[in-house]
């Protein structure tokens, strides 16, 4: 779909990776709605460059762990917007939230997990759906590596989370296949400005050295600008991929 005048709502794009999606997004023509949930001079600034780019938005605040609060933020787009062409699903909490081990996570770490990840994509496609007409994409922002190998122990909540997030994914794809909806798994792996930059100092330098020395070809992780033109590339005309890739 040809971008510009379109309408996003990106989940925590006042910064990092959300704010590199709402950033390339703005670049091609897109209104956004700015979601934060404590850092309102984040999402002020955000909101700022889009302008600065020729787009235009407003700014949205909600937990996304709570249904009332997401719910209300849909309703609030509602009157600013009116409808919505893209919405991707990219807020999680901080890593001390739920950062434990299996046998030491605690259930409210564990809820804190689930509830950030695969309840509130579950909720906000369900809001999302009413606003969208023919062409509309949907987008979660995932981690693939972390919900399969285990290796990370520590992340066995985000992992789980991550794993059902990309199963709601799969469903949601054939659900609204017939609407000519897309919805999509983006799992841009290790990246710089995202919840890797708060885990231990000891775990983001071992993170950093794998990539330099060759797990990644380009020698470094990846950026919010990366995701942010992948999103812009899927959303781009004939550029969506097959439901649920």
């Amino acid at each position: 779909m040809g971008l510009k005048g379109k309408y996003a709502l990106i989940t925590s794009s006042s910064r990092g990776i959300g704010k590199g999606i709402a950033l390339a997004l703005a670049e091609s023509g897109v209104n956004v709605a700015v979601h934060y949930f404590q850092n309102q001079g984040a999402a002020i600034e955000t909101l700022g460059q889009i302008r600065k780019r020729g787009s235009d938005g407003f700014l949205v605040q909600a937990d996304i762990m709570r249904p009332d609060q997401i719910r209300a933020m849909f309703r609030k787009l509602n009157r600013e917007f009116g409808k919505l062409d893209i919405f991707v699903s990219n807020a999680r909490p901080e890593a001390p939230t739920f950062y434990q081990p299996p046998l030491e996570i605690s259930l409210k770490q564990w809820d804190t997990a689930l509830d950030s990840q695969a309840t509130a994509f579950l909720i906000g496609v369900r809001e999302t759906l009413p606003l969208m007409n023919e062409g509309g994409r949907i987008f979660a922002i995932t981690y693939a590596q972390g919900s399969r190998t285990g290796g990370l122990q520590p992340w066995v909540g985000m992992g789980s989370a991550k794993a059902a997030l990309e199963s709601l994914v799969r469903y949601f794809a054939v659900a609204v296949a017939k609407r000519g909806v897309t919805v999509n798994a983006i799992s841009p792996g290790w990246t710089e400005d995202s919840v890797m930059n708060t885990l231990p100092e000891q775990v983001q330098h071992l993170i950093r050295d794998w990539h330099s020395r060759g797990w990644t070809p380009m020698g470094r992780l990846g950026t919010p600008s990366d995701v942010g033109d992948v999103v812009s590339l899927l959303c781009s005309e004939n550029r969506a991929g097959s439901p649920g890739r």
